[in-house]
Parts: C-alpha cells; sequence; structure tokens
C-alpha cells in the first residue's frame, strides 16, 4: 500500500466505506487528492481543514456553477466558511458518487439549491438556481420579464401545495421523474 492508505489505517478505512457509498479505491483517491492539498506543515496536523478557495482549484469543481453552495453544504465548519475537513469531503464524494441514492442526491441538491437555507426554494433561491446555470453576464443573464415566466412555470410545475415555494417533499417527487438527474449529479475524481 502507498503512503496514503498508511495515513488512513485499516480500520479507518474500512469505518469509511461501511459510512459511505466510496468504494476502498475511490477513499484512497480521495484522501491522495485532499493530501495535495496541504501544504507540508499542515500533514503533519490532525483533523486539518482545507479552505473553501483551495478545494475550488479541484478541477472537478472549478466549472461547476454550484462549486460555492457545494462547499458550504458539506463543510461542518462553526465558523460557515465553506471549509472542508477530509471527513466532509468524502461525504460529498459519497453523496455525488455513482452509487448514492436518488433520495440521498436529491437531498443535497435541494440543500445547493436551496441559497437561503430556509427549508424551501422560494423567487429568489430559483433566480440564484437559474443564474447560476445561465451565466450572470450581459449575454446570457435572463431578462426580468423571462425570468419572472421561467419562476412561474417551475412553481407550476413543482409547487404541489400552491404556497409559492417549492419544499423538500416537491422537489424530490419532480426529481423522481427526471430521469437523468442521477446520473448527471456526480462529481468523480
Amino acid at each position: 500500500m502507498g503512503t496514503t492508505a498508511s495515513h488512513l489505517g485499516k480500520d479507518l478505512l474500512s469505518e469509511y466505506q461501511e459510512l459511505t457509498f466510496l468504494t476502498k479505491q475511490e477513499i484512497l483517491l480521495a484522501h491522495k487528492r485532499f493530501a495535495e492539498l496541504l501544504t507540508k506543515e499542515e500533514k503533519e496536523l490532525p483533523n486539518i481543514r482545507i479552505s473553501m478557495e483551495r478545494f475550488l482549484d479541484l478541477p472537478e469543481l472549478k466549472s461547476n456553477p454550484f462549486r460555492q453552495r457545494i462547499c458550504h453544504v458539506f463543510s461542518t465548519s462553526e465558523s460557515k466558511d465553506g471549509s472542508l475537513t477530509f471527513e466532509d469531503f468524502l461525504d460529498l464524494l459519497s453523496a455525488f458518487s455513482d452509487s448514492a441514492t436518488l433520495e440521498i442526491k436529491s437531498h443535497y441538491a435541494f440543500r445547493i439549491f436551496d441559497f437561503d437555507e430556509d427549508g424551501t426554494l422560494n423567487c429568489g433561491d430559483l433566480e440564484k438556481l437559474v443564474n447560476c446555470l445561465t451565466g450572470e453576464t450581459d449575454d446570457t443573464r435572463l431578462t426580468t420579464e423571462e425570468m419572472r415566466q421561467l419562476i412561474s412555470n417551475i412553481l407550476e410545475e413543482s409547487d404541489i401545495d400552491k404556497d409559492g415555494t417549492v419544499n423538500l417533499s416537491e422537489f424530490q417527487h419532480v426529481i423522481s421523474r427526471s430521469p437523468d438527474f442521477i446520473s448527471s449529479f456526480k462529481i468523480v475524481l
């Protein structure tokens, strides 16, 4: 085994396998990639956190329009700065893995899209979601009327209880009818 495997230890590796949707090889690769983001001094410290800025340099996140929200959702930092521990990183990779269930993937997608973290997708969240997907340049930004119409259409399709927001259950209902969601909601190292 390589040096990254010895840093993890057999027992910890087994525990991570039990607690995630990741294989032994995926966990070892995740550990290697995490270690590559550390300075030499940081590699000696236990339970080190890596700043969100350094994580955003990973090629797998760099082009994702939700990269900052992903870090915030999976970060266990008390300061809410989006920094990630190795275990946070494993949770992230597990939720985005091919083996994760539709329920897990849709739960985390909902949290990522819930920009104001109030437990619902309201008009503000939906506008931010659309802007992330279309880009926020003058060439790609929707007009106010186009945005209003799109959000109205989304709510018409998704807001089952007609309260003006989409809750987790409503979101999961919509996602369950989207066959390519589970295969497109992934990050592979």
